[in-house]
């Protein structure tokens, strides 16, 4: 398993340093003991209570990028936050589908009741935010339809042999659902809605492709 090594300190302070750098050695000699590969090792100094720290942003955006990363290595649970920044994190993670492991619990993170709790009620109304970005989605293609647009013509398996494959992908569409912060699963499963066989993978490497081609542009 690929993993992110996650150090947090709160202030610059001299002791705080040595905490960093005793965080980097336990965390990966962890890592080796459970047979992980360490993608990187990030470092933030700043509160727990604080959501705009870079490690963070960086942390996010390398699991983002590279699905192969599948898993988190903390300290303990206050190094990846407090209070509101740490559920609100543990959210993010749970998303990308992501396991959280925690040195002083010798493994995977266990959370409490009351985190929990609140974890699942982010879940649900995230769920039914999603389900409502769905039916809107499906309320549009149905009107477009009633109106005429014919998207099986544009398919070679349904109907027009002169059509596009079912793998050529509206990018367009990608990238503006990607722009609303839906995750790779999320795009896979809203395409699949319009009738695209495609998967996670699929979606995050098209995605990267137009990344790379605009950066050639650029």
């Amino acid at each position: 398993m690929k993993v992110i090594i996650y150090c947090r300190v709160s202030t610059n302070k001299d002791v705080q340093e040595t905490s960093l750098e005793r965080q980097e050695s336990e965390l990966i000699a962890a890592a080796h003991k459970w047979n992980f590969s360490i993608d990187s090792i990030i470092k933030d100094k700043a509160s727990g209570y604080e959501l705009d720290r870079p490690g963070v942003f960086t942390m996010l955006e390398k699991i983002k990028v590279d699905p192969q990363i599948q898993g988190v290595l903390i300290q303990d649970e206050t190094r990846l936050g407090r209070g509101n920044a740490k559920i609100a994190l543990l959210h993010c993670l749970m998303k990308e589908d992501i396991q959280v492991y925690n040195y002083s619990q010798n493994g995977e993170l266990i959370i409490s009741e009351a985190d929990s709790m609140v974890l699942n009620i982010v879940s649900m109304v995230e769920e039914y935010q999603r389900k409502l970005h769905n039916l809107k989605i499906q309320r549009g293609m149905k009107r477009a339809v009633e109106k005429g647009y014919r998207p099986e013509r544009n398919l070679k398996n349904r109907g027009n042999l002169d059509g596009r494959e079912r793998k050529d992908i509206p990018i367009e569409e990608i990238v503006r659902l990607r722009n609303n912060n839906l995750t790779f699963a999320d795009i896979a499963a809203t395409l699949r809605g319009f009738g695209y066989d495609v998967s996670k993978a699929t979606v995050h490497r098209r995605f990267q492709e137009y990344l790379n081609n605009s950066n050639l542009k650029a």
